[in-house]
């Protein structure tokens, strides 16, 4: 009895990390705003300030749980100055939306939209990033859209060729260098399109630079 009690804790911390499923509702939803976040997670867990934006500039952003990495969520506004009206979030690790999740392979991610996408090449401030045109994962209900950065999950081997996945350009889904490397969801996104210009063809928020380090 002694021991199992001092195996407990072990057993304890050693259990995986439940994924948390989002829906594009709520707090996520395209009407959201920093008072909603207020009411929904706490006023002593959201902070409304300046945050990194792509290349070296300055966004006013709403961030919830920012003290904790494992649920820290990163909220966008199209209007700054009332923090309303949703652009995109940066989910945390731990979420899970329409089935997707960090650490799937393209090939998996392939097989959930139910046909090929394209992602940008890799190596550059904008490089590893996809939306979805078509597929299962571009209609999701409460009409957000995703955005899903991926990573290689090695170093390329001395002497492989990754020109086809370098750089400015669209690599894809099927490209094989992207098996080979071990390609990785690193993070997921979801965003809007400007209010009122949902049916336009204006795409959601533009894709961020990855400035976590």
């Amino acid at each position: 009895m002694f021991a199992r009690l001092l195996l407990l804790p072990v057993l304890v911390l050693a259990s995986p990390v439940l994924a948390e499923e989002f829906t594009c509702a709520g707090a996520f939803a395209a009407d959201s705003s920093a008072d909603r976040l207020v009411e929904i997670y706490g006023k002593d867990n959201v902070v409304t300030g300046e945050a990194d934006g792509p290349e070296g500039s300055t966004i006013i952003a709403t961030t919830v749980f920012p003290d904790d990495p494992a649920k820290r969520m990163v909220f966008g506004w199209w209007d700054e100055t009332t923090y309303r009206d949703l652009s995109y979030v940066e989910l945390p690790d731990t979420a899970t939306i329409a089935g997707l999740r960090e650490g799937m392979t393209v090939a998996e991610v392939e097989a959930l939209n139910g046909e090929p996408f394209t992602l940008t090449g890799f190596w550059w401030d904008y490089g590893g990033y996809s939306g979805f045109q078509s597929g299962a994962l571009a209609d999701l209900p409460g009409g957000c859209h995703l955005s899903v950065y991926f990573q290689p999950g090695i170093d390329a081997p001395d002497g492989l060729d990754v020109e086809p996945i370098s750089g400015d350009r669209e690599v894809p889904s099927g490209e094989p260098l992207l098996e080979t490397l071990a390609v990785r969801i690193d993070a997921i996104t979801i965003g809007y399109a400007f209010p009122g210009m949902e049916d336009e063809g204006v795409d959601e928020a533009p894709i961020e630079e990855d400035t976590r380090g």
